[in-house]
């Protein structure tokens, strides 16, 4: 396959999968942009196995050793992912620890899911989101990894606990409960009223101390903002800025989180990307 062609494929995923990323990265110089494309194919093949694959555990397995294989030089260079990508790693510093975490991240979720503590949910967001922040690191701000990897860490926590919020209802379904039972316990919220999709002040209580966790994350993120190129300081960013809105749709949606999933408006991502 030509590489080109590859690339644009990986552009078809994120620009299909997450209109957030695909519109704040698209601001990338072109090269960079390529590779977060190329990076995201990766993360969508690996989540998409967890969520919708016929036999995850099994597929999960074969998709280890499919990377152990890449890193060995030995990969389908007619899968465009995979081509992709061995050109993002021939040409960036690639920390392949930050791929193995995403794998674990999503084997965590083979299993029933509830955690007990606040801590935990960072565990789980760190291997799942901010392992994505650096895998993106040495493309968006090469030679900066130690000044910049705990902000990266904590934008991942951020969106992932912005991701739980959003999608309680959803991960209900599956079988999965990301909001930690210290806190249901502390507000006398149960896993069975949780159950019932009714949203009651317990449960807003709940959900705004996980958002003001994430919230906390969002700052710690954008202290060392500055330190980014300037090409990738916007991209960073503004996708940062976007998703935290969606905590502030779901408060103007009055927290009703069940039976719909809450979007940040086209118009609400231009006016902020407007002003960055």
């Amino acid at each position: 396959m030509e590489l080109n062609k590859a690339y644009r494929f990986c552009e078809e995923i994120i620009a299909a999968n997450s209109k957030s990323f695909y519109k704040s990265f698209s601001m990338l110089p072109k090269e960079k942009r390529k590779a977060v494309w190329a990076i995201y194919a990766f993360c969508r093949t690996v989540d998409d196995i967890v969520d919708e694959g016929s036999d995850p555990a099994g597929q999960l397995s074969l998709f280890k050793q499919e990377f152990n294989n890449f890193l060995a030089g030995n990969f389908d260079a007619m899968n465009p992912m995979w081509l992709a990508l061995s050109d993002v790693f021939s040409n960036y510093e690639m920390d392949e620890e930050a791929y193995r975490s995403m794998i674990a991240g999503q084997e965590m979720d083979l299993q029933p899911t509830h955690y007990r503590t606040v801590e935990e949910v960072l565990g789980y967001s760190y291997h799942v989101a901010s392992s994505v922040g650096l895998m993106l690191l040495p493309v968006l701000a090469p030679g900066k990894m130690t000044i910049l990897k705990e902000g990266a860490i904590s934008l991942g926590y951020a969106m992932q606990i912005t991701n739980i919020l959003r999608d309680i209802d959803e991960d209900l379904e599956m079988g999965r409960i990301y909001l930690p039972s210290e806190l249901l316990d502390k507000y006398n919220f149960g896993i069975e009223d949780l159950r019932r999709r009714t949203v009651t002040p317990a449960f807003v209580s709940v959900w705004e101390e996980m958002a003001k966790e994430a919230e906390h994350h969002y700052q710690k993120a954008f202290e060392t903002i500055n330190e980014y190129p300037v090409s990738s300081r916007i991209p960073v960013k503004g996708a940062g800025l976007v998703y935290r809105e969606i905590l502030t749709t779901i408060r103007k949606k009055e927290y009703n989180v069940f039976g719909q999933k809450h979007f940040v408006s086209d118009q609400s991502k231009q006016q902020i990307l407007a002003y960055l």
